[in-house]
């Protein structure tokens, strides 16, 4: 197979695949999300705690923004919606294999996946330039930050600087990367008609 084929082959791929998940009936579309939040909990697993906030590095974040591109704006943020919704139940799939809702300074950050995911779906595939890619990731990321950072300084009583020193700042560099990462695969994902 030449490389024209195979990129032809790729493109029609990507064009086949968002024309089925726009036909999808609403139970299928449920179906994926579940699915999705499924694949969050795996990425919560790959965990770094930090030792000096409470808050550890996880693959979450990247999942999220991806299901945004994969899934579209409402789905994916129904994929996080079932993802911390079944978690709180009992699936012991957020970092660490916790199960339950802990009113903890991560559910800021859990609960920014909503918006994040329903954000990303609904502007990138309006904006398929790269750069619009990644400003949209970053953004989504933004999102995350300010919903976990609002939780981090209600619950441990921090001010504005201390938040940022230790809700932000640690995950920033990691983050970029997933941002820039997720923008590119996005790029590539999305078909340009």
């Amino acid at each position: 197979m030449n490389i024209t084929k195979t990129i032809d082959y790729l493109n029609n791929g990507r064009v086949i695949y968002f024309r089925w998940l726009k036909e999808l009936s609403w139970i299928k579309k449920l179906g994926l999300s579940l699915l999705f939040a499924l694949i969050t909990g795996i990425f919560a697993q790959f965990r770094i705690p930090l030792g000096f906030t409470p808050v550890p590095l996880t693959g979450q974040v990247f999942v999220v923004l991806l299901s945004g591109v994969l899934l579209g704006g409402y789905c994916a943020g129904m994929s996080m919606i079932f993802y911390i919704s079944l978690g709180a139940l009992g699936i012991p799939w957020f970092a660490g294999f916790r199960a339950g809702i802990n009113p903890g300074p991560t559910l800021g950050y859990l609960l920014g996946f909503i918006p994040a995911a329903i954000f990303v779906g609904l502007f990138a595939h309006r904006h398929k330039k790269l750069f619009y890619q990644i400003l949209i990731m970053l953004i989504g990321l933004l999102l995350i930050y300010l919903f976990g950072a609002l939780n981090f300084a209600f619950l441990l009583k921090t001010d504005f600087l201390t938040t940022i020193k230790f809700a932000v700042l640690p995950f920033i560099p990691f983050d970029i990367i997933k941002a820039i990462l997720a923008g590119f695969l996005s790029r590539v994902i999305i078909p340009d008609d």
